[in-house]
């Protein structure tokens, strides 16, 4: 219960243990209160991410990069978690699909890790910049043509374009089909729902397409992460699919909804870059805010508190980087200074595409819609009550309505001229029975194979 007057008082939590409870409404609403009392405690205090779960979170910016670097003391493999091994954390807990152990590089150390790493690695390193951006371009540009075919003049950010945007290039990054990338976003977007079943129906349509692509070789990603030195099994390329799906999907979508907040609302400098919007962000919105759990390979003392052995100890991204001891050294640290990627050896092999996108995402937003501004002040924006990321829950905005032009999408079906008779039509050729309607990336290719016919 807050105080009446003064500072709020002390989050929510476990009397008996001392434990903060880093998720709800509360933690979703003011999450900067909670960082203030972890601090108070040293550069690491305990928290329950999820009922019957608790860890370690480290809030000192100096503390995190300490543990983020030391691959030998703090490893990453969750195999060693305590709690679960004893069967003291619920079968059914929101926490084990962000913590429980996959056969990724996330979750590997020591030589499994830098096998699959470099498997990762080296086959993004085949991604050209310009052709990244001209591939968002075009993703954008299709969202973009959707927006405020409900409302004309208004739409919601973060559903009808921060959080589709980078599943649609991910799926052209992937080289996969249409029928199946329908699937995988039906898939992904359930996981981070809480849809029953999702992590099944992902596993199944990720795995037809590896099963096209020995058969089908081609150019992209899934490709060549197959054909890599490193001999990977076709389970080992799926957990790295669904590591890169997963950590540059999510994130992505955060990112451009925080920074395309901050760009559009009232405060924001007209002549300032986005780059500086999405570089905010990072700093002080950390898209993955809590997350990267480590496992001490002994006790370890770290600020006066003991780090157990095999107990996990989460990085507060969210917190290190707006570490109040910051504050005096922020001018003189790299923009790139922040921890919202990671550091050491599991940082992320992405970061560079990842921002490629957002401020692609952005700019390509603001030139086709030069007057879109928000209708929700940035202070009152809600955001949503997970630990794990932050992220806004809505970002409802407002422009000008383009002139009604129909889009590539729409030109096949438009009405004919009302002076035309109606053309007589073979009964072989009446209109079908409607089947389900096509999904996201179905109708992205239908939109670009019209868009580049001329429509």
């Amino acid at each position: 219960m807050e105080q009446q007057s003064g500072r709020p008082g002390p989050p929510p939590g476990c009397p008996a243990t001392g434990s903060t409870r880093l998720y709800g409404p509360r933690f979703g609403a003011e999450p900067d209160t909670y960082y203030e009392h972890l601090r108070d405690l040293g550069p690491s205090a305990p928290v329950d991410v999820a009922p019957g779960v608790r860890v370690e979170l480290v809030t000192s910016y100096d503390a995190a990069l300490y543990i983020l670097q030391n691959p030998a003391w703090f490893v990453r493999d969750s195999r060693r978690w305590t709690a679960w091994n004893e069967g003291r954390v619920p079968a059914d807990s929101p926490a084990l699909p962000m913590m429980g152990y996959r056969p990724n590089a996330l979750f590997s150390d020591g030589a499994a890790h830098a096998r699959l790493r470099l498997a990762v690695t080296e086959s993004l390193a085949h991604l050209d910049e310009l052709r990244l951006a001209h591939l968002t371009q075009r993703c954008a540009s299709y969202l973009i043509s959707r927006l405020g075919t409900e409302q004309p003049g208004r739409a919601e950010l973060m559903a009808e374009y921060a959080r589709p945007l980078p599943l649609l290039v991910f799926g052209e990054l992937f080289g996969c089909p249409p029928a199946i990338w329908d699937r995988v976003i039906a898939g992904i977007s359930g996981i981070f729902a809480g849809t029953a079943g999702a992590d099944q129906s992902l596993g199944e349509a990720l795995g037809e397409l590896i099963s096209l692509k020995r058969s089908r070789p081609d150019t992209d990603l899934t490709s060549r992460l197959m054909q890599h030195s490193a001999n990977l099994s076709d389970e080992e390329v799926l957990h790295q699919l669904v590591t890169l799906l997963s950590g540059g999907t999510a994130p992505s979508a955060a990112l451009i909804g925080t920074a395309g907040a901050l760009v559009l609302g009232e405060g924001w400098h007209t002549d300032l870059p986005v780059e500086d919007a999405v570089n905010q962000a990072l700093w002080n919105y950390s898209p993955i805010a809590n997350y990267a759990a480590h496992y001490p390979t002994q006790d370890v003392e770290l600020g006066g508190r003991i780090l157990r052995a095999n107990d996990p100890v989460l990085i507060s991204f969210a917190a290190a980087n707006t570490d109040p001891r910051l504050a005096e050294h922020r001018e003189r640290l790299s923009a790139k200074a922040h921890l919202a990627y990671g550091a050491g050896p599991h940082a992320c092999p992405a970061k560079d595409a990842a921002l490629t996108i957002a401020v692609t995402a952005l700019e390509t937003l603001l030139k086709q819609l030069p007057d879109v501004t928000t209708r929700v002040p940035f202070e009152d924006l809600d955001w949503v009550p997970t630990p794990w990321s932050r992220s806004l829950v809505a970002l409802p905005v407002e422009f000008t309505a383009p002139a009604a032009v129909p889009s590539p999408e729409r030109r096949e079906t438009a009405s004919p001229d009302p002076r035309s008779p109606a053309p007589a039509r073979p009964a072989a050729q009446q209109e079908p029975a409607a089947g389900p309607r096509p999904g996201l990336f179905s109708r992205f290719l239908a939109w670009t194979r019209r868009s580049d016919q001329g429509g």
